[in-house]
């Protein structure tokens, strides 16, 4: 079952450039990366202050020092954003896992201008571990769809790379098995879960700890975490043992699974198409507070900012070659947990290298759908100003004028 305390289109819906720069270029030139502040909740609005509290310091610029590879973010295909729509492709909101190959397909080859074996080329080697990070948040909702990671595999498997050198991973192990990836579902294929939390101990069902807690003190998945590789910012973790349960560490540090700086030489990275009040929680999100312990400290002085400085580390950075987000069922309001009266089918995949164009393209996207539904939308520029601030950093690109939108329909109307 899901944990509600976890917090961390059709072709008709498709984006107008028009509505694109209406909704994504909002966000205005103005940045200054050392003193900015964004509001500890993307909701509607923010309670007014003379004077905003100084940002926390963090620890980016030890990121941004290391030198870059070729696949290093933005990617192999800086700000271009591949749609592919299908309308067929969630028959009675059921995924058909043929179609869904199908757009899986298309959207790589649209996005590479290579066939699938050329592009599969372009991103990895045969003897890379490549781990696809999906959203399990919402199973069988709008959870990343199985079948999405099903045709990745396919992909993968298909040009060489042996099956023990696929991993799907998250940050949560009881969230994967929920959402469906089990060894029985994906055999031959790993399963990772960053970190075990005890459920029935963080809702108060139960007073026995002993299931995540060591005699000594310490979170039993402290061992798969790298404590030699962190984000660091001057921010307190709290020290009750619900935070720990779900946190792992407290203190200034949050530390990077040692799944991504041990093993895995490439990141495919799948989000879901949702919201988080007025923001979104998608590519950047889903990446940028999954692959590190200790987070719930960031919420509120840095919050979307953390969706930019962990992908700037070079254990992700480096990695990260592609992003598909995952639209078929998509979420407009009540994210980022599962709210199904908000959701509807897009039936829509979206790709790119660049996760920070993606999620900036998705972003107004999101405010086109939220007005079309007569959601109140405030596009205040605090919503999008993450993303010019990973422009800033070299990390993508956010200016709506120098993002190729591509859209392809698929189908026997097409």
């Amino acid at each position: 079952m899901s944990n509600p305390r976890y917090r961390s289109l059709s072709p008709d819906n498709s984006l107008a450039r028009r509505d694109f720069f209406k909704a994504g270029g909002a966000v205005g030139a103005g940045l200054v990366l050392g003193g900015r502040t964004l509001s500890a909740f993307a909701g509607q609005s923010a309670p007014a202050q003379k004077t905003p509290p100084p940002r926390p310091k963090t620890n980016i610029e030890e990121a941004t020092k290391v030198p870059r590879t070729k696949y290093s973010l933005p990617g192999l295909f800086p700000g271009q954003v591949v749609q592919v729509v299908n309308e067929e492709a969630m028959p009675g909101g059921r995924p058909d896992a043929s179609v869904i190959k199908g757009m899986v397909g298309e959207g790589i080859v649209k996005l590479t201008n290579k066939d699938l074996k050329a592009s599969f080329g372009l991103f990895f080697t045969k003897t890379d571990v490549v781990g696809i990070k999906v959203n399990p948040v919402g199973p069988g909702l709008i959870s990343t769809r199985l079948e999405v990671v099903d045709a990745i595999i396919d992909w993968l498997t298909e040009n060489g790379l042996p099956k023990k050198n696929v991993i799907i991973w998250d940050r949560f192990d009881y969230m994967l098995t929920d959402a469906g990836f089990i060894a029985e579902r994906y055999p031959g294929i790993g399963i990772v879960g960053l970190q075990t939390m005890d459920d029935d101990a963080q809702s108060g069902k139960s007073q026995d700890n002993s299931k995540w807690l060591k005699p000594d003190g310490k979170h039993v998945s402290v061992p798969n975490f790298d404590q030699e590789v962190y984000y660091w910012a001057d921010v307190e973790g709290p020290k009750d043992l619900a935070y720990l349960n779900q946190h792992v560490f407290n203190g200034k540090h949050s530390y990077f699974g040692k799944l991504l700086t041990k093993t895995l030489t490439k990141i495919i990275n799948i989000p879901v198409f949702k919201n988080t009040g007025n923001a979104i929680s998608m590519a950047t999100k889903n990446i940028g507070y999954g692959a590190v312990c200790n987070t719930n400290r960031l919420h509120g002085p840095l919050f979307l900012d953390v969706c930019v400085e962990v992908p700037a580390f070079p254990v992700i950075r480096d990695k990260m070659v592609l992003n598909i987000t995952d639209s078929l069922r998509a979420q407009y309001d009540g994210g980022p947990a599962e709210n199904a009266k908000f959701t509807y089918l897009d039936n829509s995949l979206y790709f790119a290298t660049d996760p920070f164009a993606l999620d900036m393209y998705c972003h107004a996207a999101l405010v086109n759908k939220r007005k079309s539904m007569n959601v109140q939308v405030n596009e205040n520029p605090r919503f999008t100003e993450y993303l010019r601030y990973a422009e800033k950093l070299g990390l993508g690109i956010a200016n709506p004028d120098k993002i190729k939108f591509t859209s392809v329909k698929l189908g026997p109307s097409s």
